[in-house]
């Protein structure tokens, strides 16, 4: 395949490129895998959105769904352009959405209900703001990082209560495609060099992309469980075209 002659978005500008090589394929597009693998994020995500409105459940679910779904648009934007203000919406998104899954995962013991969103939504948009003015690529990270560490002792507190097998499968396909996502992701970052001289790219980032597509969705549908158990919506674990496992409740009449 012949390399594109030129660049419709200029040059790099971005604090970070990863193991693909450039505009390969168009001049439109500049990393084209990592471009396209975001695709089946969206489509879990949409499917996830209409399972939670068709079913009724708490607009935090709705929200989430349409946060996995703009992360991966963010990405899509940000492999296709290589640009600075593209990378702040990807990264900006993912923030976000990880200080939603804080939510959703300690509001229901939270005493001060009202205080939590504010106290969330307040640093978000300073993130964002801050964000927006200085570059801290390995800063980011760390920050990432440790957002997604607070979410662990409350995500394992909630498998080790649920007794529905169906349902503790669901966490356990979370964390063995975030297990083998992370393993892409690495790959990618520690051996291109090794990868560059290969006739086969075997394309770590873009398998990362896919991997946490269904991540996303696999703990989208154990939280969605949970939280249905919490409101007495006797929930059960179902399967799409019996592949894809969803939450089906019963709520109440009263509800």
């Amino acid at each position: 395949m012949a390399f594109a002659t030129s660049s419709f978005w200029g040059p790099v500008t971005s604090t970070t490129e990863w193991c693909e090589q450039n505009y390969v394929y168009s001049s439109y597009i500049a990393e084209f895998y990592n471009t396209i693998s975001n695709i089946p994020s969206i489509l879990f995500a949409l499917i996830g959105l209409v399972i939670a409105l068709s079913q009724r459940f708490e607009k935090r679910f709705s929200i989430l769904h349409i946060s996995n779904m703009m992360l991966a648009i963010g990405s899509m934007l940000f492999h296709a352009t290589l640009q600075r203000l593209q990378q702040q919406g990807d990264e900006t998104p993912m923030v976000w959405e990880m200080l939603l899954y804080i939510y959703i995962l300690y509001s229901p013991d939270w005493h001060y209900k009202s205080t939590m969103p504010i106290f969330l939504f307040l640093y978000g948009a300073l993130f964002a703001v801050f964000h927006s003015q200085l570059r801290f690529d390995i800063g980011f990270k760390v920050h990432y990082v440790l957002l997604c560490l607070l979410c662990i002792p409350r995500t394992y507190k909630y498998y080790i209560h649920t007794q529905d097998k169906p349902a503790k499968r669901v966490a356990k396909l979370y964390m063995i495609t975030l297990l083998v996502g992370l393993s892409c992701w690495l790959c990618d970052r520690l051996f291109c060099n090794n990868v560059s001289v290969w006739n086969f790219n075997p394309q770590g980032h873009a398998l990362w992309h896919v991997f946490m597509g269904f991540n996303s969705y696999f703990a989208n549908e154990f939280l969605m469980f949970c939280r249905a158990q919490q409101r007495g919506w006797n929930p059960r674990i179902t399967h799409f075209v019996g592949f894809l496992p969803y939450v089906k409740i019963e709520k109440p009449k009263s509800q």
